[in-house]
């Protein structure tokens, strides 16, 4: 019993074990956006590597916001969005093509080059 309480305590501490809270808001809506295409970074507050990818995505709508919708999705206040794209593991990034269609996922932190990299090979973007 001790071994699989310090397993959930890694877990959680690592930032890859979500714990379901009371959906406070729907923030931006429920659904993907149309028109332009998207990347959702689902995460939390309390996560190392989620704090990590909020500042790529600062960076990334600073500069390519024009292209792409960059939205920050946490599990305290987005409940419904994690059910809707069942989000197991975070951080996780889920790309959405303009129609809203998700196109791929990604489990994990990634650096902004590797994001505007997936984007590129997605052709969500072009430069």
């Amino acid at each position: 019993m001790k071994r699989v309480c310090r397993i959930i305590m890694l877990l959680f501490c690592g930032g890859i074990f979500i714990s379901l809270f009371p959906s406070q808001s729907m923030g931006e809506g429920p659904g993907p956006p149309k028109g332009k295409p998207a990347l959702y970074e689902f995460g939390a507050g309390y996560c190392f590597s989620c704090k990590e990818m909020e500042r790529v995505m600062a960076e990334l709508k600073t500069s390519h916001s024009d292209q792409v919708e960059f939205r920050m999705v946490y599990v305290d206040k987005e409940e419904p969005l994690f059910k809707q794209y069942k989000i197991m593991l975070i951080p996780t990034q889920v790309f959405l093509d303009a129609s809203g269609k998700e196109v791929d996922r990604h489990i994990g932190p990634l650096s902004k080059e590797e994001v505007l990299q997936k984007l590129r090979d997605l052709k969500l973007i072009n430069k």
